[in-house]
Parts: C-alpha cells; structure tokens; sequence
C-alpha cells in the first residue's frame, strides 16, 4: 500500500489550489450543511408526494402559430372543432333500428349529456334535437327531428319511420354507420369548464366514460359494445398509462442498485448514491409542485432522467473516493479529495446538461416549455445532491472495507483490460477508428434523409397499434364515411357575406382541389348545401346540382343550413375537410395545396384562413417542431461548446468532446427514420436530453486525459491512467443507465417505449463516443508537448 502522507502531499503539490475555498465551505460545516438539507428534504418530499397529473390541450399545441391564433380567434364560431370526443355505439347482431339498442342510445346520450366539460349546446346523437332530416315533396320542404315526436319504439311502424329519417337526414356516414351497424354520439368539450372555471381534468373525463358509458353501458345490454376516440380520451389513456410508470421507476432504480453494487462491492457506495438520486427526484417534484405545474404525460419521464444523471455523477464520487480510500485516506479525507477532483468538471457537466435541456423553451408549445423547467429544475438539484450531500454522507460513512477491498484486490486485472483499451489513442489504431466515424457518419446521413416530422402511424402513435383506443378508431374509419382526422378551413368574410356567390364559388373550388388530392376523404361545406336544396329544388335533377349565380335562390337553399357551418353573423363558414389520416405527409400535401389556393383566391371579399380540427393542430404542430430542430440543436451544441471552452481554453478540447455527440446525434435521427419514429412533440426533446447527458462523459474523460498530459505524460499512457481512473466509471455508468431505460420498451405507451429505445441507444452510444473516439480524435487535434510547456511557463 502506497503512503499516505506522502499520496495526499502529492495531491495538494497536483492541485491549483490545494483548499478552494467552496471545499472549505462545505467540508466545515458539515453537520449545519445536512441538518439543512433535511428540513428542506422533508418539506420538498411533502409537496412532491401531493403533485397531481395534469394535462391540457391549448398546453399541446403551438398558441403562438397562426393556424392556432386563426383558431383560438374563432372557436365559438367552430363550435369547439378541435377538441371533442365521438362515442360509436355498435350493435353485434341486428341493426340499429331495434327498440332495445334505441333505449340504450338514449341513455348514453342523456348520460353524456350531464358529463362535466361536454358543451351541452353541441352535442349530437340521433336522439337530439339539432339532428334533423329534410326532404322536398310537391308541397315543398318536409323535416323534422331524426327521431320523430311520436316515436313509440315499439311498433314495426316508428322503427319503419325512424329508418325512412335516418336515411333522408344526411347523417349515414357521419352520425350513422354505413351498414347501420353503429351510431355516433358526438360531444364537443369546453376547455375551461363554465360551471366551475377550473381546466377540464381529461384523467378523470376519461375515467368517467369508462366507468358511466363503456363499463355501464355494455354490461346493461350484452348487444352492444362502445367505442369512444377524441383528444381527451387520448390523453385520458396516457395519464392511466402513468400508473405502469411507477412499475417501470422500481425496477430501473433495483436494477440500478445490483449494477451499482456489482460494481463498487460497497454498501455505503450503492446506497447513497441511489438515496441522494432520489432525494433530487423529490426535490424537483416538490418544487413542480410549489410553482404550479403538475406532471403530464410527457414531463412525467423527467423524474427518470434526473435519478439516472444523479446515478450518472454519483459513481463518479464513488469512483474517486474507493480509490483515495484504497490508498489508506480516512473518510473525510477520501471525500474532500474527491470532491476536489471532481467539483469543476461535475459542475461543467451539470451546468451543460441544464442549459441544453433549458434550450427546449424555445419551442412554441407549453408541454415542452414544462419539461425543459421541470429538467432544468431537476438538474440544478443534482448539482447540489451530488457535489455537496453525496459527498457530505460519504465523508461520514465511507467506503465500506468490501469496496476498499475490491479496488485493491482487481487493479492489475482490470489494468490490462484498460491497457488494451488505451490502445484507441494509438497512431496506428486512431486513423482506423476516424475513418469508422467517417463511414458511420456517411450511413447516417444517407438514413437520415427519410426522417419525418409528425405522426407516421395512423390513429394514436402514443399508444400502442392494439391499444383499446387504436381499435376504437379503427373501427370508426372503417365504418363511417367521415373520419376522426379534420382539417377545417376557415372563410372569413364581412359581416352578413358569407353566402355571397362568389364566397361560395371560391369554396366550391377548394372542394373541388382537395377532392382531388391524395389523403382526402371527403368534405364538406355551406357550398354542398346550396347546391343539393337547389337540386331538390329542381325535381331533383342533377344539372341544378350548381350554386345559382341568383343570390335570392342562394338564400332560401341555406336557409336551413346544419350548425356549424355558418356563425351567427354570416361573417365566416368552415370548409370541413376529411382526412385519410393525419400522416405526416397526408397533412402536409394537404396543407401545401390549401395554402397555394388560399393565395392565389384569397381577396378582400373573402380570405381562406388554417385551420382548426385535429388535423389542423397537428399541421401547426409540425411546423413548429420542423422549424425548431434544427436551431434547438444549434443551442444546445452552442451553449455546451462555450461552457467546454470557457473551462479548457482550447477549442481543440471543444472538438475532442462535440464531436461525439454530434456522430451519436446523427445516427440517433437515422436510427429513428429507419425504425419509423417521427419528430415530433414526444421525441423531440430525447434529442435535447440525449445530448446534454451525453456531454457528461466526454467532460470527465477529457479532464482527466488533460490533467495526465499537463504531467508530463504520453498520449497512450495518459489515456490508459484516465481509463483506470474515471474511465471505468463510465463505462459503467453508460451500460447502467442503458439497461435501466431499456426496460422502457414494453410500456403500454408507445411514445414512452421509444424514448426508452432512443435513450438506450444514445446513453450507450455518447458512452462509446467518449471511450473510443474521443481519444482517437485527441491523437490528431491535441499537441501533448505545447500543452505540457504552457502548463510549466504558467508554473
């Protein structure tokens, strides 16, 4: 065993500053220090436990895009397009026109009805009154409700006229099935709810139509089965899929705890890291939780990025501390000695991770903006977990003997696995591994090409293809003519001309354009009714089937115009166009072909404004995430290159550490592409995080790698002391965390199942970056020998 006295002087000889003044800080008032943090600890863990999931809409979408602005501006008008929940209630043997399967509509139709959130005025099913048919005789216009005042339910005669209205009122394919196998109970949502102004809680909206309509409802009558799609069904969906979390947040710290233990083969040396990992957690919830945010369905993964960066730094600790102590250092000596060597690029990783996590608020949607502060937050506490309780607990407890032990006892044996190693900074091994970099960066370029931005499966790609509601909306696209994917585009006019003929002629074009583009389903607008009560009219002869250029006969055909399709003073009518799906590139042929239109035909009489409907958000959506890739990356690679820079001086260091990133970066997007991943609201920041936690092991490597060339030493055997040194540290941490996100996959969210697929990728990926390129990079953009006599001239 080496000697003590003469180990720790050499340090102090090492060291800059042999006491900074922060270690003195925290090293002398340890007790004050610890009494502190559990007060605070016990007040955070408080508020941590009561924060609540939470979930919006308007926090979903891009506000500040114009789509949304133009939507937002005229939602009374739209009647709440955007955001609404359809309920297909399907019958399994017979049709719908029996009197058993009636009753059991009008009892979910009342039932939805009194359901908190639901804008009562716009609700529709065939028992509502807004539901109407209409026909021409010789005596001119009949209607009336679908459902007809002395329907009885029980005689063949009112199922016989019930079936005649059902098929005169124009709702087979949009409210009826095409094979009068299902009908649809449609319900707008209010997103603030009017009775009690408090935001419409979608976890316990979509527990109410479990529980009220598709539980109740298909145990009362066997006949029947329910399916409901909508945003907030969705997103109901999610939040219940948060519960499988907490499973997923015990394994991957249990799995954590064994590797942590493999590895260091000490009990304090496990357990306090995992213990002051979690205590950031609690921390950064109670804080969520003070400041007024809760956790939605994507934020709610933070949590776990915080404990693996706290993992992450914590070995480090354990790290430096198992050596000093293997060199015969007390406790409080091995603490303050690793602390010492650790505190600057601890620090720097830190802080870079928090601002490359902080650069997602520049993205123009509100869920973003929340995880980019609820990691900032989470990463600022690790800073103070790691470099001031880790080390504090660990100045108390030490390195059990079974740790000190397994240093001392493994050293030579893992030496000649790091020498080997070593070798990536060999001249001859070094332009190997570049040319490797050169080709995979060559793949990843080519792969990358494909990547979209925005959703690449149809229905919900944040839930799983046999999720219940991927089925549900499967079976409204098969059986129903209109689908659950809307783009509305908006005519807006002056007041009281909106069915002026050549409004309605330009409307008359988009259909016309649309009809004929890929993706579209159908649609429909104030134009179609013109022109089929013009036709009936007519005798129904199909040359009428036009908008009369006779304003008077415009008039008296939308005169009974369904709502919706007008507002109240005729200054706008919405064009309603019916999507394949919301595909990525559905949206954007689609959305290109309404914007040429609407520049070339748009005038002062009329302007054709995107557009609301799902299928309009996600459009907007994808432009704000399309356009903000590439400047998000350019910040975080920006900030974490002026925070290397700004501690190393050297843009060659910069380079031996961005590198890396950028090449794990790059085949992440291929990766995603080739793997059929979208960019988009959930993928977007793994991204941002993959890169900022990533940095981590490129900082430790190259300061160590710095601190043994200053000594004097050659590239090869600096970088074989940095390995046995920190390098082993990483390693461990990258296949650590790797494993403990992995695990992600077989969550019942997809979106969460590919965030775990990437960040297992890029955990691993930057891992093998730091260790095998970073050096390779070294051998051709470092200069050991200037460095060495810039480091003796500053002496």
């Amino acid at each position: 065993m080496s000697n003590p006295k003469h180990d720790k002087g050499e340090h102090y000889l090492t060291t800059p500053k042999a006491e900074p003044f922060l270690e003195r800080v925290i090293f002398n008032n340890r007790a004050v220090i610890l009494i502190a943090f559990l007060l605070l600890t016990v007040f955070l863990g408080y508020n941590a436990v009561k924060i609540q999931p939470d979930a919006s809409f308007e926090r979903m979408i891009p506000l500040e895009h114009p789509y949304i602005v133009n939507m937002l501006e005229h939602r009374e008008d739209l009647q709440n397009l955007g955001n609404f929940v359809r309920i297909a209630v399907e019958v399994k043997e017979g049709d719908i026109f029996a009197e058993d399967y009636m009753e059991t509509l009008k009892q979910i139709t009342d039932e939805v009805f009194y359901l908190n959130g639901v804008d009562r005025s716009g609700l529709k099913s065939l028992w509502t009154s807004n539901v109407r048919w209409v026909e021409v005789t010789e005596q001119g216009f009949q209607g009336g409700t679908v459902i007809p005042d002395n329907y009885d339910g029980s005689s063949a005669t009112s199922l016989e006229q019930l079936r005649q209205n059902a098929l005169r009122s124009n709702e087979v394919g949009r409210l009826i099935a095409d094979n009068f196998k299902s009908t649809i109970v449609y319900a707008p949502l209010y997103e603030i709810n009017p009775e009690t102004g408090q935001p419409l809680d979608y976890g316990e909206f979509s527990r109410q139509l479990e529980e009220k309509i598709r539980q109740k409802y298909e145990a009362q009558n066997p006949n029947i089965e329910i399916h409901i799609v909508g945003f907030a069904k969705k997103v109901g969906d999610l939040i219940e899929g948060i519960g499988s979390i907490a499973w997923f947040a015990g394994i991957t710290i249990l799995l954590t705890t064994l590797l942590l233990f493999w590895y260091s083969r000490s009990i304090t040396g496990t357990l306090v890291p995992v213990f002051t990992s979690i205590i950031a957690v609690f921390w950064q919830l109670g804080t969520l939780r003070l400041l007024g945010y809760g956790l939605d369905p994507y934020s709610v993964l933070v949590p776990f990025l915080v404990f693996a960066i706290g993992i992450s730094h914590g070995v480090q600790i354990v790290n430096a501390m198992a050596v000093e102590a293997a060199k015969g250092f007390d406790a409080v000596t091995a603490a303050r000695l690793a602390f010492r060597a650790l505190y600057i690029p601890g620090m720097l990783a830190l802080i870079s991770d928090a601002f490359g996590f902080l650069t997602l608020i520049f993205i123009e949607i509100d869920v973003i903006r929340d995880l980019a502060v609820a990691a900032g937050i989470g990463v600022a506490f690790v800073i103070i977990t790691n470099l001031v309780l880790h080390v504090l607990i660990m100045s108390y407890v030490g390195i059990s003997q079974g740790g000190i032990r397994h240093v001392q006892n493994h050293g030579e044996k893992q030496d000649r696995k790091w020498r080997i190693m070593s070798y990536f900074s060999h001249p001859g091994v070094a332009p190997i591994s570049l040319l490797i970099a050169v080709i995979g960066l060559g793949l990843g370029l080519y792969y990358k090409q494909d990547l979209k931005v925005g959703d690449l499966d149809r229905g919900a790609p944040e839930l799983r293809a046999d999720s219940r509601y991927n089925k549900d909306n499967a079976f409204i696209i098969d059986n129903y003519s209109t689908s659950a994917d809307v783009l509305v585009v908006m005519v807006k006019t002056p007041v009281e001309q909106c069915t002026q003929y050549e409004v309605l002629r330009a409307m008359d074009g988009l259909q016309w354009e649309l009809q004929n583009t890929p993706g579209v389903q159908s649609s429909a607008s104030l134009a179609d009714v013109s022109k089929i009560v013009t036709k009936a009219l007519n005798e129904g002869n199909w040359k009428w089937y036009e908008i009369s250029r006779n304003q008077t006969i415009i008039n008296a055909s939308i005169r009974s115009a369904p709502s919706g399709l007008i507002n109240t003073d005729c200054s706008l009518t919405p064009v309603l166009v019916f999507l394949e799906d919301h595909k990525a590139e559905t949206l954007q042929t689609v959305v290109e072909r309404v914007e040429e239109f609407a520049a070339n035909n748009s005038n002062e009489e009329h302007t054709f404004l995107l557009g609301a409907g799902n299928a309009g958000v996600e459009s907007a959506t994808n432009e704000v995430i399309s356009s903000a890739k590439n400047m998000m990356l350019m910040f975080v690679y920006g900030v974490v290159s002026l925070l290397c820079l700004a501690t190393f001086r050297s843009i060659r260091a910069v380079l031996c550490i961005v590198v890396p990133l950028g090449l794990t970066s790059i085949l992440c997007e291929a990766i995603m592409a080739v793997s059929g991943i979208g960019i988009k609201v959930a993928t977007l920041p793994v991204i941002a995080l993959g890169v900022g936690i990533g940095v981590d092991y490129g900082i430790y490597i190259y300061s160590k790698l710095e601190k043994y060339l200053l000594e004097g030493k050659t590239l090869q055997e600096a970088y074989f002391e940095t390995l046995r040194s920190t390098g082993k540290a990483v390693v461990f941490t990258g296949v650590t965390l790797g494993l403990g996100v992995v695990t992600w996959i077989f969550s019942p969210i997809k979106f969460q199942a590919d965030m775990g697929f990437l960040l297992f990728f890029m955990f691993l990926w930057n891992m093998v970056g730091a260790i095998w390129l970073l050096p390779a990079l070294a051998r051709f953009l470092l200069r050991p020998d200037r460095m060495l006599a810039k480091a003796r001239a500053a002496k």
